[in-house]
This record gives C-alpha cells, structure tokens and sequence, in this order.
C-alpha cells in the first residue's frame, strides 16, 4: 500500500504529463476536490512538496500559479507510473478527456498586467500552444482601471488578435 502523500505526487505528475500545457492551482485542485481524494491542505503541501524536489516547475500569472512537469518529474512518473492503479488513472483521464478543452482554454491565453518603474501600468497577453508562445503582446495605459480593462479584452480577444497580426504580418 503506498502512502498518501506519494500516491498525490504521482497523480499530480500524472495529470502534467497528460496534457502539454501548464495547469493552473486551481485545475489540479479541482480533480483531487471532485474525487474526494485529499483534502486541500494536503493537495498544498504536496503540490510545493513537488515544487521543492524540482519535479515540476511552477509560474506565477497574475496571484495564480500554474504548474509543469520538469524533466526530473518526468523521469520520476516514468519509474513510478506502475504504481498508480487503474482506477486512479481512469479517473484522471476521465477528467483530462472531459476538461481539455476548458484546461487548454484557461491556460492557453494568459493575460497580466502590472505597474512598471515608471508609473504606468503593462497589459501583456501571451497565447500558448503546448508549451510553445505563439504570440505575445504588451500594452502600456496610465492606469491601473485601464489596464484591468485592456487586460480582460484582450483575453475576451486573444485568437482574433493572433489572427489579424498574422494576417497583417504574412
């Protein structure tokens, strides 16, 4: 019987590696939540347990973090995946298969903003496929209502905005 603890890492390991996108806090919490797994303290203190071991890399997009699987990580789900039984890995790829498209949507455009050195405030915009950036754009407004505003358009907008540039550009 393998502990707790190491059955939520390999899950978390198992789930960055089925998609080729990073997942949000959120995203994973909501498997391990949905299923009655763990609680979220726990889910916590081993998400940074992983974090720590540098099994999985972790970014932080505007107060939200998001996780990927790191080449150590990758190695470790390589020797261990045995490990989890098939009902825990039909519950994850039950999640992926039925979330991929909302996890893909939520992660794939990334939108920040922020208040630079010189006193304004950065709407950036990132679109990602995988884990390759198509594309990404920073805008800078006097102020920070603007740039919540900038920043929620151009989420609302990011595919049309990648097709006009490339429309424009080729």
């Amino acid at each position: 019987m393998m502990e707790p603890a190491v059955l939520y890492k390999l899950m978390i390991l198992y789930l960055l590696k089925k998609v080729n996108f990073p997942l949000s806090n959120a995203q994973l919490w909501t498997f391990f939540e949905q299923n009655g797994y763990t609680n979220y303290f726990k889910f916590q203190e081993v998400l940074q347990a992983l974090v720590d071991a540098h099994l999985i890399t972790s970014e932080t997009i505007h107060e939200a973090e998001h996780y990927e699987l790191g080449k150590e990580g990758d190695e470790v789900l390589y020797y261990f995946k045995n490990d989890l039984s098939e009902t825990v890995k039909a519950d994850m790829d039950r999640y992926i298969e039925e979330n991929k498209f909302q996890l893909r949507t939520e992660t794939g455009v990334v939108v920040d903003y922020y208040k630079t050195p010189e006193f304004d405030y950065m709407a950036h915009v990132k679109v990602r496929e995988g884990k390759s950036t198509l594309f990404e754009m920073s805008l800078s407004v006097p102020t920070e209502e603007q740039a919540k505003v900038l920043s929620e358009h151009l989420k609302d907008n990011a595919d049309a905005i990648y097709a006009y540039v490339m429309k424009q550009l080729i």
